[in-house]
């Protein structure tokens, strides 16, 4: 596969910028601290307004605070009404400025967008940046990414496919450095240096289809899952809100908390993010995006 230096580097400088902003200018986002909470909602629609792009606020009330999902699209040429959504939440848990969980998903969302902000594509193409993924909300009704699951349901939308970027910047080379649930061990490596496909059995075909795009597009080893939704960690992020709602996702990720020593905690900085590892994923996703927005059924 042929890699472009420059344009890594420059992406890579782009996402490292995203993740200073949310982590380190604003730091801790959630409804908390509404104030950074709205700073990162509006940075976000600021990037990507930008870009070119038309920003829809999906607002709702928790706790007395607002909150919203920012939402954009580029609209299919040849099936319109065939939808494939790119979601990463941009809040962060109590206690954390939250830079790989979920700063770099929400770069990598802000890079993709950049790439197809004037690309022609047979399906549309929304990116999403959810709030209220981290609990208390998570697995509950006042997630964004429920709101916004529920308020597509009730619209009829033929959703294809949901890829939820959850967590995607940290990498290790040490063996152990890898954990998984029971059993798991057994099936995977223990060396924390690949990115996971994790979906249930009605996604399986489809993420199937994007594991082999990535592969032949990025260098960036890869590891695949489908299976059941009651297994620990399979469904803790925003593609669960859309299986609830009968919609197949999958979520990229580094496996968070099976991998990540800083999960959930104030350490969780800019300064641990790979950036150069991330640029290679944000590269391998988009060839993922782009076939699943133009390709065959």
């Amino acid at each position: 596969m042929n890699v472009n230096v420059e344009e890594l580097k420059q992406a890579r400088e782009r996402l490292a910028a995203h993740v200073r902003v949310l982590a380190g200018d604003i730091g801790e986002r959630n409804i908390y601290r509404p104030r950074a909470y709205q700073q990162a909602a509006d940075y976000i629609a600021r990037v990507l307004r930008e870009g070119g792009y038309e920003v829809q606020w999906q607002r709702y009330e928790v706790q007395r605070i607002s909150c919203a999902n920012l939402i954009v699209e580029r609209s299919g040429q040849r099936w319109p009404d065939q939808i494939v959504v790119v979601g990463a939440h941009y809040d962060s848990v109590y206690g954390s400025p939250g830079a790989n969980d979920n700063g770099s998903g929400v770069a990598a969302l802000l890079e993709l967008a950049r790439r197809f902000a004037s690309r022609q594509l047979a399906r549309t193409l929304r990116f999403v940046a959810f709030a209220n993924e981290e609990p208390p909300f998570f697995p509950g009704e006042q997630m964004g990414s429920r709101v916004y699951a529920k308020a597509c349901r009730a619209r009829g939308e033929n959703l294809r496919m949901m890829i939820s970027l959850e967590t995607i910047g940290w990498f290790s080379d040490r063996p152990g450095s890898q954990k998984y649930p029971p059993l798991f061990s057994f099936f995977y490596p223990d060396c924390g240096n690949f990115i996971a496909f994790v979906g249930n059995m009605s996604s399986r075909a489809l993420m199937g289809r994007a594991a082999r795009v990535f592969r032949s597009h990025c260098d960036v080893p890869l590891e695949t899952c489908a299976t059941f939704a009651f297994v620990p960690g399979v469904d803790w992020s925003d593609h669960g809100s859309f299986w609830r709602h009968g919609y197949r996702a999958f979520m990229i990720t580094d496996t968070a908390p099976y991998r990540y020593p800083h999960y959930h905690e104030p350490t969780d900085t800019a300064d641990k993010v790979n950036y150069e590892m991330l640029a290679r994923v944000a590269s391998g996703v988009e060839a993922v995006v782009r076939e699943l927005a133009n390709g065959r059924e």
